[in-house]
């Protein structure tokens, strides 16, 4: 996209920063993000990356807008109960920046077809509530070789990393496999503060717009965790897995450490 005075305008606070400038936000106009699951972390992760000038925004999400969902789901508004959630958060990022294209997907991803998905970005943000799906993200990443953001919020607390394939630890690194079914209740029966998705979902979108303008240090083998109840953040050293089912190989060749870390899934 040109930099016509209206784009000016509205990116001048990227351009005024030197980390970022008129360079950086011409990477963002190219970049191609993908946003699986349009809930809690999905819907601050997209607003922002819209706001940013994301040149085109993938949305993955088979559900409708339910009303227990708007107390987090801020991509969403009480006229859109019952609507797709792609449809709505697609409404809500025209309305918010016309320069975004948007690709809505109304499905689940599965083995089928998520690397054919994933495949067509250059990063990719985990808003998923389930185990599985993370971990069918993470290997569908991994295997592609696309960037992503890992998100899971639940109750008052929320953890992140980013993986960047071939380079770092992987999900599958850190947690080897989905527990078993049920063992974790989703947020919809432990409950959560609805502005901790917000939190996370935040970060999430912070990490992309690094990634793409190659500023500041990216959640690579760290795990961020934070409790909104006192407000603590910490960070988590992780280490890539040379026996990882899902990057082993990769890690191992380019010379990431082999010892695997570990610590709970809040989502």
């Amino acid at each position: 996209m040109d930099f016509t005075p209206e784009r000016l305008e509205r990116y001048s606070p990227h351009i005024l920063l030197n980390e970022v400038g008129g360079a950086g936000q011409r990477k963002l106009f190219d970049a191609r993000v993908l946003v699986i699951g349009v809930g809690g972390l999905g819907s601050p992760a997209a607003l922002y990356l819209a706001a940013a000038g994301i040149g085109t925004i993938g949305l993955v999400d088979a559900d409708v807008v339910d009303l227990s969902n708007l107390q987090r789901q801020i991509i969403h508004a009480t006229p859109d109960v019952g609507r797709p959630k792609v449809d709505s958060a697609a409404d809500s990022i025209a309305a918010l920046n016309p320069d975004v294209v948007v690709r809505p997907y109304r499905q689940h991803v599965d083995e089928d077809n998520i690397r054919s998905i994933v495949r067509d970005y250059d990063f990719v943000i985990d808003g998923t509530d389930s185990f599985a799906a993370k971990f069918l993200i993470n290997d569908a990443c991994v295997a592609e070789g696309v960037a992503f953001s890992h998100g899971g919020v639940g109750r008052f607390r929320g953890q992140t990393m980013t993986v960047l394939p071939g380079r770092s630890a992987c999900y599958r690194c850190v947690f080897g496999a989905p527990p078993p079914e049920g063992a974790v209740p989703p947020c919809s029966r432990m409950g959560i503060l609805g502005a901790v998705a917000g939190m996370l979902g935040t970060i999430q979108a912070a990490e992309a717009l690094k990634f793409f303008t190659d500023t500041g240090q990216l959640l690579v083998d760290t795990m961020l965790t934070f409790d909104a109840r006192d407000m603590k953040f910490r960070k988590v050293p992780v280490k890539a897995d040379s026996h990882c089912a899902a990057c082993g190989c990769r890690t191992a060749k380019a010379g990431a450490p082999e010892a695997g870390g570990g610590g709970p899934d809040a989502r």
